[in-house]
């Protein structure tokens, strides 16, 4: 064997295959000089439409176009842009504001491309909204105002749901407008797109809107896990905007209604290290080494404060509860109304609260949110609430009595479920004409340990619930405020009582005989509007299935 390296062959290739890698090689050769060929014509053509551009006045090029970040960076710089300069000193108008008054006069405005319907190169209409208003905008080639074809064609390719700001003339059309909420016009004169949406959403507002009767007329509506799935979307729809205006107006009123009667406002925590309702429907967690779990309720920390002297107490917080309810008005998690106060004789003092406040609520959503509970009637048709003045207040065995009279078995020491509390509903709704009342004196089996058992009857609890529509939305009673009974009913319940131990300690220290109650808001909400499903009074539900988003 030879000590010297063997040189290697040059090439084992054939004269063809050399040939076939050559030609490999200039197919590589020539499609790059392609590309580049293709990339010079593209920048030729953009070259070409961005000369043809710059024929137009550059006054006018001004008027319209795209928002630069940095003039939307809160620069301080009034010439950053030409959208910097257009708004400098001028203020923006809401679209709500928009009337027939301030014809003749320029304005300001910002909204999302609702609809944008181009009718030639030089007219265009686009409707602009705003929290659920809308307003007709026209664009109309004009060489005295500034208006060049390129603005009405900058107009035309603006995508659906982009924000757009528009300054022009407030005009009262010759005919009626319709399809906006506004019933005049704006002559636009300067355009700027602040942000662009993309051109396919996975969720079209006007679909999202759609009343029942449209879709079953033959109109393109979207499902409700499509509309969740895509809630920043379908929170954008008229019913939507309506029904969080009225959801805050629900918290107004109920602030407005205990702070006028000596209540004062708390937060209590909702990392607790037992539960506060008893039983397995508790979010469990880990507390920095020791096992905790998130508040059914605020309703431990509520008694305490009533303890503390606070004696007329109320919040608005969340309430976590991991019940596995695939029902139509379940959440794991929403937002508790929750109201507790010292009594002085009897927990009826707790009900004439309740009496007062609800009607006080409705009325007020009636007197202030008018155009509101239209726009949701546009989408979910509903007949006002029917309440009575002075609230209608009737004892659990006489409600058990109307159900046995109409042929519905239901017992006397259990709870009722849905369909027995609708049918009772439809018993009062018939007798008294009211769909708000108060049924009280509940079995003491079905309500939470904490529960003050009847004087003349422990079968029986000095308890109430109250029902909208045929339907419980508020749990409440007079909570023993004795330690050793609570030590006892706790323990029945199978609660850990040194996991309670600062609660029940509470009372040992001098407690008034108190009581109290919670609601759910958006049970409210969804029952005083009529709605069919509590997730459309949640901002982003969360239920047994529904994490995100």
């Amino acid at each position: 064997m030879s000590s010297e390296p063997e040189i290697p062959s040059s090439s084992n290739e054939t004269p063809e295959e050399s040939g076939e890698k050559i030609s490999k090689k200039a197919a590589k050769k020539e499609a790059a000089k392609l590309e580049k060929l293709r990339r010079r014509q593209e920048q030729e053509e953009a070259a070409r439409k961005t000369a043809s551009l710059s024929l137009e006045d550059e006054s006018s090029s001004r008027n319209y176009g795209d928002v630069t970040l940095t003039e939307l960076q809160s620069t301080a710089d009034p010439k950053a842009g030409k959208w910097r300069e257009a708004v400098e000193g001028k203020k923006w108008t809401n679209v709500s504001e928009l009337v027939e008054e301030l014809a003749g006069s320029e304005v300001l405005i910002r909204g999302r491309v609702h609809t944008n319907r181009p009718v030639s190169n030089k007219l265009g209409f686009v409707i602009l909204r705003q929290s659920g208003f809308t307003v007709q905008c026209v664009v109309t080639e004009s060489k005295e105002r500034n208006v060049s074809v390129n603005m009405v064609k900058f107009l035309k390719q603006l995508s659906g749901e982009s924000f757009v700001d528009v300054i022009g003339i407030v005009v009262i059309p010759k005919d009626p407008v319709t399809g906006t909420t506004q019933q005049v016009e704006i002559q636009v004169r300067k355009v700027y797109c602040v942000n662009s949406a993309l051109q396919k959403l996975p969720l079209i507002v006007e679909d999202a809107a759609r009343s029942e009767a449209d879709i079953q007329a033959g109109k393109p509506g979207a499902n409700q896990d499509t509309r969740l799935n895509n809630r920043v979307i379908d929170l954008r729809t008229p019913a939507n905007q309506a029904i969080f205006r009225i959801q805050c107006h629900v918290q107004i009123a109920f602030r407005e209604f205990l702070l006028s009667k000596g209540f004062l406002e708390i937060h209590t925590p909702k990392l607790i290290a037992g539960s506060s309702e008893g039983g397995a429907a508790v979010f469990r967690l880990e507390y920095k080494g020791q096992p905790a779990c998130l508040a059914q309720s605020p309703q431990l920390h509520k008694q305490m404060a009533i303890c503390g002297d606070l004696e007329r107490v109320f919040e608005v917080g969340a309430v976590y509860r991991a019940e596995d309810s695939f029902t139509h008005r379940h959440l794991c998690e929403f937002i508790g109304l929750d109201v507790e106060m010292a009594i002085h004789k009897h927990y009826s003092e707790v009900m004439d609260i309740v009496g007062e406040l609800f009607p006080f609520i409705f009325t007020k959503l009636e007197e202030r949110c008018s155009k509101e509970l239209e726009a949701i009637r546009q989408q979910y048709p509903f007949q006002p609430l029917k309440f009575l003045p002075k609230t209608l207040i009737i004892p659990f065995a006489e409600g058990i009595q109307m159900l046995k009279e109409a042929g519905v078995e239901a017992d006397p020491l259990g709870d009722l479920n849905t369909e027995v509390e609708r049918k009772l509903g439809q018993l009062v709704l018939e007798k008294y004409n009211t769909e708000f009342y108060i049924l009280h004196r509940y079995p003491s089996a079905v309500r939470p340990f904490y529960t003050m058992p009847c004087a003349d009857d422990s079968n029986y609890s000095n308890s109430f619930d109250v029902f909208i529509r045929g339907e419980e939305i508020i749990s409440g009673a007079q909570r023993v405020h004795d330690p050793e009974l609570l030590k006892e009913q706790a323990t029945r319940f199978g609660i850990d009582v040194e996991t309670i131990k600062t609660y029940i300690d509470s009372f040992r220290y001098g407690a008034p005989p108190h009581g109290g109650f919670g609601v759910g808001l958006e049970r409210v909400v969804m029952l005083f509007c009529g709605l069919n499903n509590i997730r459309k009074t949640s901002l982003f539900p969360r239920d047994p299935l529904r994490l995100a988003p």
